[in-house]
């Protein structure tokens, strides 16, 4: 369910605005959206699984409050992170 660290850096790599960059909105929105994509296949075979359905729910508000934040702060990075990521909004 969780991403590898080899997945983790690539997403790092492509989505950091500088060098060794971490911590920026999309960096972090594309590690959320990959823990989610991941989570939602689980949920295919685990129909059940209500415990990781919750935590499912907690990466979806957080993705969202970045994605609102980011959206506030610069609307241009956010209209580049949402067509990158092929996000609907």
């Amino acid at each position: 369910m969780s991403i590898t660290a080899e997945r983790k850096a690539a997403l790092i790599k492509e989505y950091a605005t500088l060098e060794g960059d971490t911590g920026s909105p999309e960096v972090q929105v594309a590690i959320l959206s990959e823990r989610i994509a991941n989570l939602t296949e689980h949920f295919k075979s685990h129909v059940k699984d209500n415990h990781s359905r919750r935590g499912l729910l907690k990466l979806v508000s957080q993705r969202r409050q970045l994605l609102d934040y980011l959206k506030r702060k610069d609307a241009s990075r956010y209209a580049a992170l949402i067509s990158r990521l092929g996000l609907r909004r």
